[in-house]
């Protein structure tokens, strides 16, 4: 079965000193050895690269840019593109009216979308919470690995 990954796993895998760094790393290669297609979007990566910019004293990473581009390759040679196509539009329309999506969590209805459009039921993340409305399985990485 195919997973898409939350870019809350991705960041934590760029942050070295990070708690939840090896946990990020080993669950995403844990998918990847039992031969499960991970996934990651444009809606990830245009999340990652905010947050790896921004500055530090403003709740981001202070990466460069081109300390980002390496780490968006890195995602890219390891992981699969899924595109946006345009049913992905009316999909995040019909989820977030559904389930009164308001505010920042527009974002993780975007992700959903994609995930239905493509027909993934698996996602990978840190923020369990945040997902349960949508009727996905949510995998928590310290939790795959117990």
């Amino acid at each position: 079965m195919s997973v898409l990954v939350d870019t809350n796993v991705l960041l934590r895998r760029t942050q070295r000193l990070h708690e939840t760094h090896a946990v990020a790393i080993r669950s995403i290669a844990h998918l990847l050895a039992q031969g499960e297609p991970v996934y990651f979007t444009l809606q990830n990566i245009a999340e990652f690269w905010n947050v790896a910019t921004r500055r530090v004293a403003n709740n981001g990473l202070g990466l460069t840019a081109a300390e980002v581009r390496t780490e968006v390759e890195k995602i890219e040679e390891s992981l699969i593109f899924l595109p946006d196509v345009p049913a992905l539009y009316e999909e995040w329309k019909r989820l977030v009216v559904q389930h009164g999506v308001m505010g920042a969590k527009v974002h993780d209805a975007r992700l959903v979308a994609a995930m239905n459009v493509h027909g993934i039921r698996r996602f990978l993340t840190f923020d369990a919470g945040d997902f349960a409305r949508y009727g996905i399985e949510v995998l928590q990485p310290a939790a795959m690995l117990a």
